[in-house]
């Protein structure tokens, strides 16, 4: 196992899912839902997010092949995809709060997708699998640590907010979302130098 490229992974797993972003979100979402209960909902949704993200990571070089995707494409999209979702977590509009505007309990969405197994944790899945498909052990660490990692936070987010507020949690999300588009710029150009090369 190369424990550097798993710490890497993991770490750019963890700052995708954003769970310092998702924080405030989390809890607007379950505002209506039992004290008791929240816990279970938490429980659940962040439990079919890591299946969901397991199944695209297990799958990666399936879904390319059946799309006739390749590895350039691929990283030029992620790149694309993460850095528009880095620009979201450094300019939060109105739009990224209106998910507690629904009374009803949530299943699967918003909470598990798109807010834990968003689009751009499911694109650097599919890349990390396909790339180096010898490695699946090492992603799926990386995977569950980044998880695990995002579900003590979301677990935790009451006391969370208490200690930090809502205003040192949004300056945490700031700085992560400057460091992911320093990521998403470097997938961007390893996927065009990768397209070059293969002209």
């Amino acid at each position: 196992m190369n424990w550097g490229d798993i710490a890497s992974a993991a770490a750019t797993l963890f700052l995708i899912m954003d769970p310092l972003g998702n924080v405030p979100v989390f809890n607007a979402v379950l505002s209506n839902v039992d004290p008791q209960r929240r816990t279970r909902v938490i429980a659940r949704e962040l439990l079919i997010a890591l299946l969901i993200l397991v199944g695209f990571l297990f799958a990666g070089n399936a879904v390319l092949a059946f799309f006739g995707l390749s590895q350039p494409s691929l990283s030029i999209s992620g790149g694309v995809l993460l850095f528009i979702i880095s620009l979201r977590m450094i300019f939060p509009g109105r739009a990224d709060h209106a998910y507690g505007q629904d009374a009803e309990e949530p299943f699967i969405v918003p909470l598990a997708v798109p807010l834990v197994a968003g689009p751009s944790t499911i694109a650097v899945l599919l890349l990390l699998s396909s790339n180096q498909p010898g490695q699946i052990g090492d992603w799926v660490i990386a995977l569950f640590a980044a998880w695990l990692g995002t579900t003590l936070l979301l677990f935790w987010s009451p006391y969370l907010l208490r200690i930090i507020g809502r205003h040192g949690s949004r300056a945490l999300e700031r700085l992560m979302g400057m460091i992911l588009v320093i990521l998403a710029t470097q997938m961007l150009l390893d996927g065009v130098r990768d397209f070059v090369h293969s002209l």
